[in-house]
């Protein structure tokens, strides 16, 4: 997108360049419960909260995270909306298989996801993606765009330009992964890179807990978890190969979209933000003071523009 047709874009969005202003909000810790339900053979973990007969969000998280990520939102929104948090295979508390039981493919984690909707009974949902989550729900969402009532966005890219410079390295991996291997150990999955993915280019690194990237380095380290992981990043190459596809859908379908963007992110840059507005105009983009893991430093943000997102969907349907 270039400067020019930015300033149009601009117009038409509602966009922030810092944080939301704060607003009093309900904590809600005493819906939150956390299962684990048999698909296809794994055990599939997730958390759940609030009224089961209010509007439901899924919430899919990213790599090398988990539903843990989604922890510090549910009780600010437990109040009214009725919130699915699932750990993919091969992820936090659900089933790790190695590679030669289960395809760890981004078409295996969405169908895992679409089943898990299935046996919850869940057949109408908004979507929440952050990074991993948005291959994952852009499939569903193409499978099933019935049920699918709205997005947010979070750091999810569906565009090349959304792609930082760090991916160079990553191509290369993709084009000769015996050979490239230790780079991309190096790039993605060490521990400098996993400290690096949360703090990036903020100017207030004092702000973020050390136990997150602590937490998910010993996640990576886990037996195992180098050949799930890296059997499953050689399988991204295929949602940059499905942009085309997504962006389509967002065309042609023009679901109701949030973004919410932490433009310190050392993957993703803000122009993957911005792009969106290429395929769905009257979508909103937030740009703010945060990184990949944007509820790192803007928890209170994020709420405050999901419950307004929200309560006008609620509006809208009335």
């Amino acid at each position: 997108m270039n400067a020019s047709s930015l300033l149009v874009v601009s117009a038409a969005l509602t966009c922030m360049s810092s944080n939301a202003p704060a607003q009093t909000m309900t904590f809600n810790r005493q819906s939150i419960s956390y299962h684990s339900v048999e698909i296809e053979g794994l055990d599939i973990f997730y958390r759940e909260a609030g009224p089961a007969h209010a509007l439901t969000v899924l919430l899919l998280h990213g790599f090398p995270s988990s539903s843990r990520m989604w922890e510090p939102l549910l009780p600010v929104l437990a109040d009214k909306y009725h919130l699915i948090a699932p750990d993919y295979p091969g992820f936090g508390h659900s089933s790790a298989p190695s590679p030669s039981g289960f395809e760890y493919s981004f078409d295996s984690l969405a169908r895992v996801m679409d089943e898990l909707t299935t046996k919850l009974g869940i057949t109408n949902y908004v979507l929440f993606m952050q990074d991993y989550g948005g291959p994952v729900g852009f499939r569903m969402a193409l499978a099933h765009p019935e049920r699918v009532r709205a997005l947010v966005i979070q750091n999810a890219v569906a565009h090349e330009q959304g792609l930082s410079p760090l991916w160079e390295a990553r191509r290369k991996y993709w084009a000769d992964p015996a050979r490239e291997l230790a780079n991309l150990k190096t790039n993605f999955t060490s521990f400098e890179a996993t400290r690096q993915r949360h703090i990036g280019s903020s100017p207030h690194p004092d702000r973020y807990d050390p136990d997150t990237w602590t937490d998910e380095y010993a996640f990576l380290t886990r037996p195992g978890q180098a050949d799930i992981q890296t059997t499953l990043f050689l399988d991204y190459r295929t949602n940059v190969a499905s942009y085309p596809r997504w962006q389509n859908w967002l065309r042609t379908v023009q679901p109701p979209t949030m973004v919410v963007w932490g433009k310190y992110d050392p993957s993703f840059t803000v122009a993957g933000a911005t792009a969106y507005a290429c395929e769905v105009p009257k979508c909103e983009i937030h740009i703010l003071e945060a990184g990949h893991f944007a509820l790192d430093e803007a928890t209170d943000a994020i709420a405050s523009l999901v419950r307004k997102f929200l309560a006008r969907l609620d509006k809208n349907k009335a």
